[in-house]
């Protein structure tokens, strides 16, 4: 036994004063491996390799749920209020749209438009002859046959129907102003809006009675206790209008795609329009969303970053203690670049599986985080102050790859000034010294 192993020491030397050893061989590989596992002398140093790997794993995982989470926010939001206000609103300069009917039908026909719908829009007071508390309100009348092109409402009744919308006084109301109100399906509201007749002492306010046909959720609180549907003809009587709308709501095939169609969409009015788009109605809110993203980002970059100056630590704490193991090993003639590569691979290690193993975390609990949600927070995500009902998450592959291509560098980096120093060693100091 000791004539094989005294045998393959000396082999190992040969084969260093040769330099035929290529970099990152095996054996340099095994050595890094050793150095990361725990002794009685050296414990220490794999302590602070493990918290190293735990903290790059912990940051990486936190980056990957904070930013899906912040684009599922986005898409969530932007989905609903989109979905039910539409992507581009034209409303009239100097003439009444009295013929809305052959201007939506023109607007609708432009390439990548969905759906162009007139609308009557006032406000309201709504309440109930049952006791419940009144609500301001936002009355939007329509025509029956566009309400059905609303996918958000049409999908989403949870009383009542749509059908027969444009028959008589029935409205659709949101779910959360029916609990308020204190209504169900087939009972009545009333409306109250200062928009009434003209008398010879002013405008009247006008008051009437609603069947609630149709009680909708959305899943976003600002509509759901705000919005009511009224057929379009009912609410042109109600607010006095001159069988006129109040603008025309269109729906675009892409949402990103509103700004190449302003032109074609003001050639097919055929008159002077005012024309908003989503981004105009939503700039503020949209963009303190991604500014509050960009900052999140930058916070918890830096545990990745904290991180991986662990690494440096304990690289370096590693070189002192195994310092003469580095020295035996040049004696024998390794080279200052096989050292290097040594402590290289010992920080390639921590970083890579502690990347590795926050990403797979950071996927786990982003595609579980609404179950997650349920199960140990059931009453912290209240709707009323977030808008929306639940947690979102959306992952995006490019923003995954960022983070962890970010993070195994980060770990790189880290690892040069420890391994530059054990490579520069003096192996006879060592000796004598350690």
């Amino acid at each position: 036994m000791a004539a094989t192993l005294t045998d393959r020491l000396a082999g190992l030397r040969a084969r260093f004063r040769r330099g035929s050893t290529p970099p990152f061989a095996g054996f340099e590989w095994i050595i890094a491996g050793r150095y990361l596992r725990a002794r009685r002398r050296g414990g220490g140093v794999s302590v602070v390799a493990f918290f190293s790997l735990l903290g790059i794993a912990l940051g990486v995982a936190t980056l990957i749920i904070v930013l899906s989470v912040m684009n599922g926010f986005r898409t969530e939001l932007l989905s609903k209020i989109v979905g039910i206000n539409g992507h581009v609103f034209v409303a009239p300069i100097d003439k009444l749209f009295t013929d809305y009917a052959d201007l939506s039908e023109r607007l609708s026909k432009v390439a990548g438009v969905r759906a162009a719908i007139p609308l009557v829009e006032g406000q309201a007071f709504a309440s109930s002859p049952y006791g419940g508390a009144g609500s301001g309100v936002l009355v939007r009348g329509i025509r029956g046959e566009d309400l059905d092109k609303i996918g958000a409402i049409a999908s989403n009744i949870k009383g009542g129907s749509l059908e027969g919308f444009d028959d008589g006084s029935g409205v659709a109301i949101g779910r959360r102003l029916a609990e308020s109100l204190g209504v169900q399906a087939g009972d009545q509201i009333n409306l109250l809006t200062p928009k009434g007749a003209s008398t010879p002492f002013g405008t009247a306010p006008r008051t009437k009675g609603y069947t609630i046909k149709a009680i909708f959720e959305i899943g976003m609180t600002e509509f759901d206790s705000t919005f009511v549907f009224m057929p379009l003809t009912e609410s042109q009587a109600f607010f006095n209008r001159d069988a006129d709308v109040s603008l025309i709501e269109i729906y675009l095939d892409n949402a990103e795609a509103v700004g190449a169609m302003r032109p074609d969409l003001e050639m097919a009015a055929e008159r002077p329009v005012l024309l908003t788009d989503w981004r105009q109605r939503n700039r503020t809110f949209f963009g303190a969303l991604e500014v509050e993203r960009n900052v999140m980002f930058l916070i918890l970059s830096l545990i990745v970053v904290v991180a991986t100056l662990n690494i440096i630590s304990g690289l370096i704490l590693l070189v002192r203690d195994k310092s003469s193991d580095i020295a035996i090993l040049r004696t024998m003639g390794a080279t200052p670049g096989t050292i290097m590569r040594v402590f290289l691979i010992n920080g390639a290690l921590i970083g890579v599986v502690g990347t590795l193993s926050g990403l797979g975390l950071g996927i786990l609990i982003t595609m579980n985080i609404k179950g997650i949600q349920r199960v140990l927070f059931p009453s912290a995500w209240d709707p009323t102050v977030r808008f929306l009902a639940e947690i979102p998450a959306e992952m995006n592959a490019n923003e995954i790859t960022v983070v962890v291509v970010t993070s195994i560098a980060l770990s790189l980096i880290a690892t040069l000034y420890p391994s530059w120093r054990a490579a520069r060693l003096d192996p006879v100091q060592a000796l004598r010294y350690g």
